[in-house]
């Protein structure tokens, strides 16, 4: 599948660089804040410059909170065949923290620390677009 055939679930939060997907975040030209999704602006109040560049960020992290959701979103926030997921907070460095949802844990069994990597994975299946995706971060797999 070409990129210009992906459907993300928004504009403007990832791109396919070949195989591999990069979050675009902004980072501030002066003091270095990044941010994402992406800022219209730098929003350190220490910050007077204020001005933004796009950033794409570390395909790595480390986790550092979850919590398994039981219960099913309302319709806006379309899951096809719907289970407890976990969301996590990762770690991707340069004092960014980014949530998503996590991949290929047992729920039973994710652990604080663990090492993960950003995927692109299917949310649903519209009739018209096909696939539509989102990223999670799944287990760090050893290379």
């Amino acid at each position: 599948m070409s990129p210009g055939a992906l459907t993300m679930v928004a504009d403007g939060l990832l791109e396919l660089h070949g195989e591999q997907p990069r979050l675009i975040g902004t980072r501030c030209t002066a003091c270095g804040s990044l941010y994402y999704p992406q800022a219209l602006s730098c929003r350190n109040p220490g910050c007077r410059e204020k001005t933004i560049q796009r950033a794409m960020l570390p395909t790595h992290g480390v986790l550092i909170s979850y919590t398994v959701q039981r219960y099913q979103p309302p319709a806006l926030f379309r899951i096809d065949d719907w289970k407890p997921y976990a969301i996590g907070l990762v770690d991707i460095g340069d004092g960014l923290e980014v949530m998503g949802m996590l991949s290929g844990f047992a729920l039973d069994a994710i652990a604080i620390g663990s090492r993960v990597r950003l995927v692109v994975e299917p949310l649903y299946i519209d009739a018209a677009r096909g696939p539509v995706l989102t990223y999670k971060f799944a287990p760090e797999t050893e290379t």
